[in-house]
């Protein structure tokens, strides 16, 4: 019995995958999944359906990708100085203590743990607390 829950919740989260991408991030995707999973197949589906919507949240980043172009065009019109990094930019990246200026995201974007800044002539996300870089927005 517990098998076939387990299949089905598998076979019900799958189809959720779409819906949960547009979760924004990690902890948007679980909630999200979870709940959707739990909807289509109980508590074991709340399970599979909260790992599933955490990962999906995870490759989809921190901005919906629904969001990107609208607040790449935001920072441009904000005009903000580059700031000149030497190594490579990549996600994951902690950035130097010096140097660097962070500014708010708009509310109207839904994010309020990270900051945003420019490196090399690139908008990214930025933990604040680590100052490590969560997404490039692209």
């Amino acid at each position: 019995m517990k098998r076939t829950l387990m299949v089905l919740a598998m076979i019900s989260t799958g189809a959720l995958i779409p819906a949960v991408a547009s979760a924004q991030g990690v902890p948007g995707g679980i909630e999200r999944g979870a709940r959707e999973g739990e909807r289509a197949a109980g508590p074991v589906g709340a399970i599979v359906g909260g790992t599933v919507g955490g990962v999906v949240g995870g490759v989809a980043g921190v901005l919906g990708v629904d969001q990107r172009s609208r607040f790449r065009s935001y920072v441009v019109e904000q005009r903000r100085p580059s700031y000149r990094y030497q190594n490579d930019l990549a996600v994951g990246v902690v950035l130097p203590e010096d140097g660097v200026t962070y500014y708010d995201v708009p509310e109207e974007y839904g994010i309020r743990d990270y900051r945003y800044t420019v490196v090399n002539d690139r908008t990214v996300l930025v933990d604040p607390r680590t100052r490590r870089v969560v997404q490039i927005v692209e």
